[in-house]
């Protein structure tokens, strides 16, 4: 069992940065992949990032490619988004996910429940 709990969004102007957090509990954390998520109003939601167990491997999607950086610290059962150059169409609910490290949200066994991300243009 993994539980999550996202914080660090807000609001913020266009060509600001913020971070988002995910806590995690639960003993298995430091053997499962982590993946960000977002859902706009009106969308469907869909893949941001992700990170292996080690953190030795990274994916990203493609229009936050370079933008974002996703990180883990395990010792601090952490994982973190940190967002540059936020448009106004990063606006959205993200989400911390557990699970296989896929772009596939399927994938993903267990869920935060989402922090608010809005940029002002």
């Amino acid at each position: 069992q993994v539980q999550l709990v996202e914080s660090g969004g807000g609001l913020v102007q266009a060509g600001g940065s913020l971070r988002l957090s995910c806590a995690a509990s639960g003993r298995t954390f430091s053997r499962v992949a982590m993946g960000w998520f977002r859902q706009a109003p009106g969308k469907e939601r869909e893949f941001v990032a992700a990170i292996s167990w080690r953190g030795g491997r990274t994916s990203y999607a493609g229009p936050v490619k370079g933008r974002f950086t996703i990180s883990r610290d395990n010792a601090k059962n952490t994982v973190y988004l940190q967002m540059n150059s936020l448009k106004s169409e990063d606006t959205a609910v993200y989400y911390c996910a557990a699970g296989s490290g896929s772009y596939l949200d399927h994938e993903y066994d267990y869920w935060g429940q989402g922090t608010q991300v809005t940029v002002s243009s």
